[in-house]
């Protein structure tokens, strides 16, 4: 009798991270090629990002915005502030940050995507912002110290996470006490089914 194979029941990380990584490599390679998701030049006026916030923003770190929303909309960051931006993109919103925080503040863009990391460093030595720093990292296992940060920005990135959880956990670890969210995500108002949930093209999506 032949062996039938134990069913997958959740998609492995190591499997939707690599395919995340060639989705949004794309996007960072050429944003206006047309994808299944919102990205573009145009996405920033669509999703309420004032001009004055754009002004001085390199345009391949503008052209590469893949989001859903605007963390920005939540409030003002402040100068002084400690920002991290997870899922940083191509850093158009840690280029904002920087410039609300700056002088006195920092901000770090966490992303684990090669090609939009590149990005985010060519736009940030054009702007000459010296408080902005683009790190290699997951949104899991953020790369600062316990209590770092007063605010963490996000946009888009939540839920691409198969263990929200972990991230959430992690986000507030890397805040002060007194910190504060500043998300821009998807939500659904139905569960979603378990057959979708081992659907790549759905998660990287």
């Amino acid at each position: 009798m032949s062996e039938v194979a134990p069913r997958a029941e959740k998609v492995e990380l190591a499997e939707l991270r690599d395919a995340i990584r060639a989705e949004y490599g794309a996007v960072a390679i050429d944003p206006e090629a047309g994808y299944h998701f919102n990205a573009g030049r145009e996405l920033p006026a669509t999703l309420g990002y004032k001009r004055e916030w754009l002004d001085g923003i390199p345009e391949e770190s503008i052209a590469a915005l893949v989001g859903t929303g605007n963390p920005f909309a939540l409030g003002a960051l402040k100068p002084g502030e400690n920002v991290i931006d997870m899922g940083c993109g191509g850093g158009i919103d840690s280029l904002i940050a920087a410039k609300m925080v700056c002088p006195t503040g920092k901000v770090i863009g966490v992303d684990m995507i090669p090609e939009m990391l590149d990005r985010a460093r060519a736009a940030a030595v054009k702007t000459g912002l010296s408080n902005v720093e683009f790190i290699d990292g997951v949104a899991e296992s953020l790369p600062v110290p316990d209590g770092w940060a007063d605010v963490v920005i996000s946009n888009g990135v939540l839920n691409l996470l198969p263990d929200k959880v972990a991230g959430i956990q992690d986000m507030y670890r890397a805040l002060k006490p007194t910190g504060r969210l500043q998300i821009a995500d998807i939500t659904v108002s139905r569960a979603v089914p378990d057959a979708a949930k081992l659907d790549l093209d759905l998660w990287t999506g």
